[in-house]
């Protein structure tokens, strides 16, 4: 079992930047890809940015160029970077993790979530 806890989450204005932290704990010995996604209130889950074990990254056309995803293996953490935030990224986001690796963000690719942390962007 894998344990995934995020931190970071707050409300900014727009342009504003934030920097999301997710945790792992448990069974990470053999490596994990990451990932993060994010849910806005009634609409489905979507993937924001993805990383594996050899740093190979993917981002939704929706953040490339705003947002960085990054990780410290040596600490079982995994970062999420945001800049130039806008009201649209307002969602709660979930740090996701799975023992494979799939260049498509798909939440049924993940097998462990964190409970997820609370971005909120005002204009």
């Amino acid at each position: 079992l894998v344990q995934l806890v995020e931190s970071g989450g707050g409300s900014v204005q727009s342009g504003g930047s934030l920097r999301l932290s997710c945790a792992a704990s448990g069974d990470t010995a053999n490596g994990l890809s990451m990932a993060w996604f994010r849910q806005a209130p009634g609409k489905e889950r979507e993937g924001v940015a993805g990383i594996n074990m050899g740093g190979e990254v993917v981002y939704s056309d929706s953040v490339k160029g705003r947002f960085t995803i990054s990780q410290d293996n040596a600490a079982n953490t995994l970062y999420l970077q945001m800049n130039s935030l806008k009201p649209e990224d307002t969602a709660m986001y979930y740090c996701a993790a799975d023992p494979a690796w799939r260049q498509k963000l798909r939440h049924y690719n993940y097998r462990y979530w964190g409970q997820g942390t609370q971005v909120t962007v005002s204009s």
